[in-house]
């Protein structure tokens, strides 16, 4: 990329990179098959559990320094059993579910061929950092299990900061990391509320918008400069960026040399 153009681009990491909702849903139908054979759970009641267990990690609010991850995911385990079995409080059981339930995920947590491709290309001409919001211990062992980090230059975990996406001094902590200027950023990522919202609030360059299903968002939402529906598609997109920003540059030197007749 030219001295005008992007030198950097921002990537998210769940359901940009990697694709943890499938990575999730692999996890828990390997809970419901271990509460059915090895407890003698009926299937409805196995999937209720999981069910409660994921709408309690949806509204999930963690607080680090009242508590660790590991101990209140467990919690949700112990919750949604007691709500739907009734009886006592089973720790040894929730325990179990969440370890299956985390190590099943990570187990199913890759990058892609394709995608470490693409980004060992990219960064032949411009320079790569992961961006991902959540908790320190959660995202560095999902890090560490799909084993993007060859491809990154830096790696920001929003559980580290003292703000995650999609404030933007975490944005300008990465600029001043990778020693760039927000003008020379581009963010991409699937959440129109930390990543679309957070690379506008900062002022990057652009944002790109991976919108898999190519739904369409609500009229509040930000908007993205760009909505690309596979990660493979980013390359196209800054090519495109680069032919812009070199047909405005073109346009400028002849108003230039036009001004100095």
């Amino acid at each position: 990329m030219g001295a005008h153009g992007v030198k950097a681009v921002f990537f998210d990491l769940d359901n940009t990179l990697v694709d943890t909702a499938a990575a999730g849903r692999r996890a828990i139908e390997e809970v419901i098959s271990a509460l059915q054979s090895k407890h003698h759970y009926g299937e409805g009641e196995a999937r209720v559990i999981c069910d409660k267990v994921q709408a309690k990690l949806l509204k999930e609010c963690h607080d680090p320094a009242k508590m660790c991850i590991t101990d209140l995911r467990i919690s949700h385990w112990e919750e949604a059993i007691q709500e739907t079995i009734g009886g006592e409080v089973n720790r040894n059981l929730a325990a179990e579910c969440y370890f299956l339930w985390k190590t099943t995920r990570l187990q199913h947590l890759t990058l892609a061929e394709d995608t470490r491709g693409m980004l060992t290309e990219l960064r032949k001409r411009v320079r790569l950092l992961l961006l991902t919001n959540g908790d320190k211990q959660t995202q560095r062992e999902k890090i560490e299990a799909c084993a993007c980090q060859p491809y990154f230059d830096a790696i920001v975990v929003g559980g580290e900061q003292k703000e995650e996406k999609p404030a933007p001094s975490i944005f300008h902590y990465c600029c001043d990391l990778l020693g760039v200027q927000p003008s020379e950023c581009v963010m991409v990522g699937d959440s129109l509320d930390t990543d679309i919202q957070g690379g506008l609030n900062a002022g990057l360059k652009a944002t790109v918008w991976l919108n898999k299903a190519m739904t369409t968002p609500v009229d509040t939402s930000p908007v993205p400069h760009y909505i690309i529906s596979s990660v493979l598609d980013l390359p196209a997109v800054l090519q495109k960026m680069e032919h812009k920003i070199n047909a405005n540059l073109g346009t400028d030197r002849m108003a230039s040399s036009n001004g100095a007749h």
